[in-house]
């Protein structure tokens, strides 16, 4: 007799349906997502879309979510769509492309102007109105400051008194670009910055700025975000970060860091995709933050 599934919307108010979800994110793909548990919770947006094993187990889910966005200076209201997975023994079922349909479906009566998603199946979206959208990051020389700039001083996030501290910038944050940024996503954030070991979380104390930062030998570096009520120069960010920092790579456009780096096409494992977005309003290159991946 055919296994009976059970379709549930919006169930993160159950841990034990979360923990499912998280289950099958780590078997598909090796990631944990139960770990936002010890950095806030999850998105109080997200709206999981999911089949259930008369056991409870997660086989399949497709979420979606509010992400706000800034495009050439206008607040968009977007849904990002994520953590898509389908158990490989319930493939070729369909089950995938009907909770797809449901939480575009869900997206449309809310109202949201845009959609977003990351991917490495392009082919996939593009049926329902996706199109793939390139990225850029900005490289150059660091400009020098003058000033005397107190050092940064990083931030741990398994200290909670630290977690706090980027929990507040990222609230009170100033969208980091006018060209293309997210508006908010403190869950993802920090979840990204937790997943990946390598990342720095450094703040500048008078600024109230945290910046997420990755070294890359001994003259050059990484900016990967930063939230802060106003965004610093970048000559003042380097500066507070190390004094011998000489070049530096950007991954978001860089019309608030008082810099104009040099494009250059950023190629990763996912491609990103929009819906409901003029060609136009995308017309300058940009980069969605890796600290918002999602």
């Amino acid at each position: 007799m055919p296994e009976t599934l059970a379709l549930r919307e919006g169930y993160f108010g159950d841990p034990a349906a979360f923990q499912a979800l998280a289950d099958l994110l780590q078997d598909i793909f090796g990631i944990d997502i139960s770990h936002q548990m010890a950095l806030g919770g999850p998105d109080p947006t997200s709206m999981p879309f999911g089949y259930f094993n008369p056991s409870g187990r997660c086989v399949a889910n497709f979420s979606a979510f509010s992400m706000p966005l800034v495009v050439n200076g206008r607040v968009v209201r977007a849904a990002g769509y994520q953590s898509g997975a389908v158990r490989p023994d319930y493939r070729g079922q369909g089950l995938y492309r009907a909770l797809m349909q449901r939480a575009f479906d869900w997206a449309e009566r809310e109202g949201f102007e845009a959609g977003i998603l990351l991917t490495d199946k392009p082919g996939l979206y593009e049926p329902y109105g996706f199109r793939t959208v390139p990225q850029f990051k900005f490289q150059g020389a660091v400009p020098h400051t003058d000033s005397s700039v107190p050092r940064a001083r990083d931030l741990d996030l398994k200290q909670e008194a630290d977690l706090h501290i980027v929990q507040m910038a990222l609230e009170a944050r100033q969208p980091v670009s006018e060209i293309f940024s997210v508006v908010r996503q403190k869950e993802m954030f920090l979840l990204n910055a937790h997943f990946d070991p390598d990342i720095r979380l450094s703040l500048l104390e008078e600024d109230d700025a945290v910046i997420a930062w990755k070294p890359q030998g001994d003259t050059s570096l990484e900016i990967l975000d930063v939230a802060a009520r106003h965004i610093p120069p970048l000559g003042h960010i380097v500066a507070s970060l190390g004094a011998h920092f000489e070049r530096a790579e950007v991954f978001f456009p860089t019309d608030r860091l008082g810099w104009d780096g040099m494009a250059t096409p950023y190629q990763g494992d996912c491609v990103l995709m929009v819906k409901g977005l003029e060609p136009a309003s995308l017309g300058k290159p940009f980069m969605l933050s890796p600290l918002a991946d999602f």
